[in-house]
Parts: structure tokens; C-alpha cells; sequence
């Protein structure tokens, strides 16, 4: 095993804090060949699909990745910004808030982002972390709910990285926020404001990224806690339990997954009377093709297609400022213990003279 060459000692240099934010990543462009390159690291993750690799590899180079990237990429195309994939967007500017907000908090660090597939990589993000000092290095997938294909993979590319690092910082991760008070909070008064603004009526659908139904058999608490997010935000709400429904979206190929589906229940409603629903997707906290295409667009076509009057999509947390003051505060709880205050931080001339002591004590010895 060879390790990456450990950035240039800097005498006085202070010892920082970083907190990298992770999400799951984007495409370049929303053209075929960048789709390409995009799945073909995202669907190689064993942690994705976990189908022994002798069968799947030629599924996904033999058919797959010939068909795919091109239909994928007229669907990013509908949602592209003149500033380029919204994931990213969103991903930066909440970079930017937090890096505020921790600031007003008191907390001198150092606030990044990466992404799981794409770029920024992970292992490039906290090389360049070390790089500015980054001594503690506090990790935040961007998932409220755990699961081993989103959360356990952030962690995969993270020790990957620690395997080829000589130097190593401290780590810790946030393993899961699915039941913060703070998100929660954000996400009911997101769904208040909306109602403020349309009025209320019909069904709040509260649709959750899918997984395999496997997964839940095999032990991963994704399921379990999407249920659960679902539950207390409709308590915040005061909704009974016919006025919300808990849906899986993005099912892929012919096995099971978590059910019920999103699409079929959009359908179901539509048919049976329910003129109105109401869609968000609190496991999503930046909006991006699931959310923008596969909902706003996908699912209000299949809501009023099959009868239905009235679709609206409520946005993700994105920038709203409840949603980066909640992240803030449990960006703060996972750094307790480490000095990230002015007033805990050495200075440069501290360092200095216990660098001095140091050399003179050595020399003498």
C-alpha cells in the first residue's frame, strides 16, 4: 500500500477544524457522455447494487450504460440551471450559510462540500482540508435517514481516502438526523408556509428516495426511518392519518422495493376522488433530478392524467434559513470537545514559542 505525499509542515501554522458536507453528486453536463461517466461510478458502487459483481458488470457496461445515459441526460436537461446541475447549486450555497451561520456561533472552522459521485470527490475535499490545516475533520452526508447505499457509503470513501493517508486528522460523522428536532421543524414550517400561500385541501404525500425491499430484511433502518420522519412532521402538523400517505419513489429495475410506490399512489388518488395532493420530499434536502423531474414533473403527470385537479410540489429545505440554522446547531453538537472557539485556538506566536522551547530543549538534551 503506497500513501499520498502528506502536504508541506508549516511552523506556527494553527490547527484547524473542518466540517465537510457530503451529498450524492451530479453529472458535468446533462449530455450522454457525462451521464455516462456519472452512473457508471454511481451503479459500480457495491453499496447500490449489491449484485455479485460477475453478473453485474456486464449488465451495466453490456446494456445499461448504452442505454441509460442518454435517456437520463434529456431528463437533467429539463432541469438544468444557467448556473448548472441544481444539486450543486444548492450544495454550495448551503456550504457558504453554514460556514455563516457556525461564524455567528462562534465557531472558527472550516466549511466544505464534496460529493459521493462526481465532483467534488471526497478524497480530494479532505486532502485539500489538510492542506489549510485541518487537523479534526467533522464528515456530514446530507441524508436525514441512514441507510448503508447513501450514509455507509459517504464512510466507505472516506476510510478509502484514510488508507492512503499517512497523517490521518480525527474523524467523527453524522450518522443520521431523521429525527433532529431542528430538520423537523424546518420541514413543517416549509409546509406551513406552503399552505399560507395555495391554502390547504387533499392529501400531503410525503415521498421518500426507494430502496430494495431486501435492504429492510437484511437489517438497514432506511425504512424505518422514513417512517418515522413521516410521522413526527404530520404531528407537527396536526395531520390524522388519512390526511398524509408515506410513498418510495425511484424504484429501479424488477425486484421489490419499499412500498407503496409513489407513482401507482399518485394514480390510486386521482381515481379514487382525491382532487388535491400536496408533495414533498423530506429524505431530499436540496432539490435535484428526483425531486425537480421525477415529482414535479413525472408525478404531477401522473396525478392529473389519471383524474386529479390539483398537484403542487413543496421545494426542499434547500437555503431556507430555518433549514441552516437547524444544520447548524447539529453541526454544533457533533463538535463538542473539539476547541473550535477563538478563545481555545493557539495562536501563531504560541505555537512559535513552543516550537522554540521545543528546538532549545532538544538541543540541550
Amino acid at each position: 500500500m503506497s500513501t499520498q505525499p502528506e502536504p508541506a509542515f508549516r511552523h506556527g501554522q494553527v490547527p484547524r477544524t473542518g466540517v465537510l458536507l457530503v451529498n450524492l453528486g451530479t453529472p458535468e453536463a446533462p449530455t450522454a457522455p457525462a451521464l455516462r461517466r456519472y452512473l457508471g461510478q454511481f451503479l459500480s458502487d457495491s453499496r447500490v447494487v449489491e449484485i455479485p459483481r460477475l453478473l453485474w458488470k456486464p449488465i451495466l457496461h453490456g446494456i445499461i450504460l448504452r442505454v441509460r445515459p442518454r435517456k437520463s441526460a434529456a431528463k437533467y436537461a429539463s432541469i438544468w440551471t444557467s448556473d448548472g446541475s441544481p444539486l450543486r447549486v444548492w450544495t454550495e450555497k448551503q456550504t457558504k450559510l453554514l460556514q455563516g451561520f457556525l461564524g455567528e456561533m462562534g465557531h472558527q472552522v472550516l466549511v466544505r462540500h464534496a460529493m459521493r459521485y462526481g465532483e467534488p470527490a471526497i478524497g480530494k475535499a479532505l486532502s485539500a482540508l489538510k492542506v489549510e490545516g485541518a487537523t479534526r475533520i467533522l464528515v456530514v452526508p446530507l441524508y436525514p435517514q441512514y441507510s448503508g447505499a447513501t450514509t455507509a457509503s459517504v464512510m466507505d470513501e472516506v476510510f478509502a481516502w484514510g488508507r492512503e493517508t499517512r497523517l490521518l486528522p480525527e474523524l467523527r460523522h453524522i450518522n443520521r438526523f431523521h429525527d433532529d428536532p431542528g430538520y423537523l421543524d424546518a420541514l413543517a414550517k416549509s409546509v406551513r408556509r406552503h399552505w399560507q400561500e395555495n391554502g390547504t385541501g387533499g392529501k400531503l404525500v410525503m415521498s421518500f428516495h426507494g430502496m430494495p425491499r431486501r435492504t429492510l430484511d437484511l437489517g438497514d433502518p432506511y425504512h424505518c426511518e422514513c417512517l418515522k420522519t413521516g410521522r413526527l412532521l404530520a404531528e407537527r402538523l396536526g395531520l390524522s392519518a388519512d390526511q398524509y400517505v408515506v410513498t418510495f419513489q425511484s424504484r429501479f429495475g424488477k425486484a421489490k422495493w419499499l412500498e407503496p410506490y409513489t407513482e401507482p399512489t399518485l394514480h390510486a388518488l386521482a381515481k379514487a376522488g382525491t382532487e388535491r395532493v400536496d408533495v414533498i420530499c423530506p429524505g431530499f434536502v436540496s432539490d435535484c433530478i428526483e425531486t425537480l423531474e421525477e415529482i414535479a414533473m413525472e408525478g404531477q403527470a401522473a396525478f392529473l392524467g389519471s383524474g386529479g385537479k390539483t398537484f403542487h410540489y413543496i421545494p426542499c429545505l434547500n437555503d431556507q434559513l430555518d433549514w441552516m440554522r437547524a444544520l447548524g446547531q447539529l453541526v454544533e453538537q457533533h463538535l463538542q470537545g473539539w476547541p473550535t472557539r477563538q478563545e481555545q485556538l493557539p495562536s501563531a506566536d504560541t505555537l512559535s514559542r513552543q516550537r522554540d522551547r521545543a528546538l532549545a530543549t532538544g538541543a540541550k538534551d
